[in-house]
């Protein structure tokens, strides 16, 4: 059961990871292999985002700040989370922090891992039109552009490659 588990993240990451490669017209580039961090360490880093998450979902589900007619606004959304991910992917170490030699692109691929793990979720979820399934769209939605505000960052896309990819040419909206 695991194994399908596991498989049905990799193919939601491929997708979102196809996706980018076909806004941005070429291929990315492998990432470097990070200096892997013990298995505990990574673990209490992954804790972390996974609590990030659940709780500004939560506030953003009592509050609907951040939402609008088409959806939320999953930048605003989640602003904690995303400045976790992008402490995580620091190029230059923190002087008074032991131990912050690089990036951790092995973390932050645990927590895509995790994200596409509750796009799987919602996928198989019932979502019919009460409120719930209102929500659980709203949540597979914000979760989806959260894997692609993750792999921006992860990749380090420049403003006017995210714009090609968010808005490929020949989709023009509205007009």
């Amino acid at each position: 059961m695991n194994l399908l588990a596991d498989n049905a993240e990799t193919l939601v990451l491929k997708e979102r990871h196809s996706r980018l490669e076909r806004g941005l017209g070429r291929r990315l580039a492998p990432l470097p292999e990070p200096a892997r961090l013990p298995q505990t360490v990574r673990g209490h880093l992954l804790d972390q985002a996974q609590d990030l998450y659940w709780n500004e979902l939560e506030w953003e589900n009592v509050t609907a700040e951040e939402a609008l007619d088409e959806g939320s606004l999953t930048e605003l959304a989640f602003p904690a989370f995303l400045a976790y991910v992008d402490g995580l992917l620091l190029t230059q170490p923190i002087v008074a922090v032991p131990d912050t030699t690089g990036p951790r692109a092995d973390v932050v691929g645990d927590i895509l891992g995790f994200l596409a793990g509750r796009v799987v979720e919602l996928r198989r979820a019932d979502v019919s039109a009460s409120d719930d399934g209102r929500q659980a769209r709203a949540e597979l939605a914000m979760t989806m552009q959260l894997i692609d505000l993750v792999l921006y960052r992860l990749y380090r896309l420049e403003p006017e490659e995210i714009e090609r990819v968010e808005h490929p040419a020949g989709s023009h909206e509205g007009g």
